[in-house]
């Protein structure tokens, strides 16, 4: 399983695209610390009950939910762009600002903040099971081995069918799992042709990105991690004209680490590199920046390399993308790959 870019934002993100806050919609009811309602969009367009099938079962929702928990930061995100506050949700930021766009979305939907429980060690069932919620989301998770039988017994779990689609369905296909249990496919449908729209208009607006192959690399403690793996969520590069590079193919989620002796292993006509986990990483950017064999790589010599920031969560949105997130990145990552491309 591939290890994670770390999703503590350190710095609230800069602005969020008004197209992703767009797609919100805002609902009735007292503001405060989170939704005692479960506030929910309006457009329901499903009908129940709805029957799923996941890795370690049926789940089966019987009424439109209300009040839905999660259990990952990418499940909150799904609900909030469904339109929908959770009732409670993990503290991914732990003290830290929560991403501007998030937030906007939180306070585009009548909140000022979400109610959250202590993640540190793992997911808290007993704050899930309090809020009594209609249905626990968990389609954003690599903790669902350990969950699921703990969870079931609260609500009906919403995850994948499969445990090898934890690190390869798209933000798409976790949106729409989703949506069909919480009886909101239309609005799915929606959120998805709004974000498409804002990749479509960057894309046009740089077809010299049109075919160029891309590595995305992440240094780890214990390793330099080859994210841009060939099953891996392609996020929004694919859509602005970009492609894996061929090598991708001999990386996935369980063989991903490339050594100081391979970083040949990098080379593609753009990389992306981003040091999320500063002094506690391997080796610094300066460390890899001053390495022989990195610094003879022709994406280095020619400049088509630039390091992605982690401090306003873009590393771990462009690792991890999501509904919400999606235009952000588009707004913040298009000029990054402008620049590499040019070899600026």
């Amino acid at each position: 399983m591939s290890l994670s870019v770390r999703r503590r934002p350190l710095v609230a993100a800069v602005l969020a695209s008004a197209t992703c806050l767009g797609l919100l919609t805002a609902c009735s009811g007292s503001s405060g610390t989170g939704s005692s309602d479960g506030k929910a969009a309006a457009a329901g367009d499903g009908s129940f009950p709805v029957s799923l099938t996941t890795a370690w079962g049926r789940t089966e929702v019987k009424e439109k939910p209300v009040r839905v928990a999660t259990v990952s930061d990418g499940d909150t995100s799904i609900a909030l762009a469904l339109g929908l506050v959770p009732v409670i949700t993990p503290d991914v930021e732990d003290g830290d600002p929560v991403a501007e766009y998030k937030q906007r979305a939180i306070e585009k939907l009548g909140e000022k903040k979400l109610k959250t429980y202590d993640d540190t060690d793992g997911t808290d069932y007993e704050a899930i099971a309090a809020e009594e919620p209609d249905v626990i989301l968990g389609v954003n998770t690599w903790d669902m081995d350990t969950d699921y039988a703990k969870l079931s017994p609260i609500a009906p779990v919403v995850t994948f069918a499969d445990k090898n689609q934890a690190n390869t369905l798209t933000w798409q296909e976790r949106l729409k799992t989703a949506a069909k249990a919480l009886g909101l496919s239309e609005k799915a449908e929606e959120v998805i042709a709004a974000n498409e729209k804002t990749v479509k208009e960057a894309a046009a607006a740089h077809p010299e990105f049109k075919g160029k192959t891309y590595t995305y690399s992440v240094v780890h403690p214990e390793q330099i991690t080859y994210m841009s793996f060939a099953d891996q969520d392609p996020g929004v590069f694919e859509q602005l004209g970009l492609v894996k590079h061929p090598r991708s193919k001999n990386y996935t989620a369980d063989k991903d680490s490339v050594s100081l002796e391979n970083l040949d292993e990098l080379e593609a006509d753009v990389l992306l590199m981003t040091y999320p986990f500063g002094d506690e990483g391997l080796l610094s950017a300066s460390e890899l920046e001053s390495n022989k064999l990195f610094r003879s790589l022709d994406v280095v010599k020619n400049k088509h390399f630039a390091v992605v920031p982690s401090e306003n969560t873009l590393a771990s949105a462009i690792a991890y993308p999501d509904a919400l997130s999606a235009p952000w990145v588009v707004e913040n990552l298009t000029p990054i790959l402008a620049k590499a491309v040019a070899g600026e």
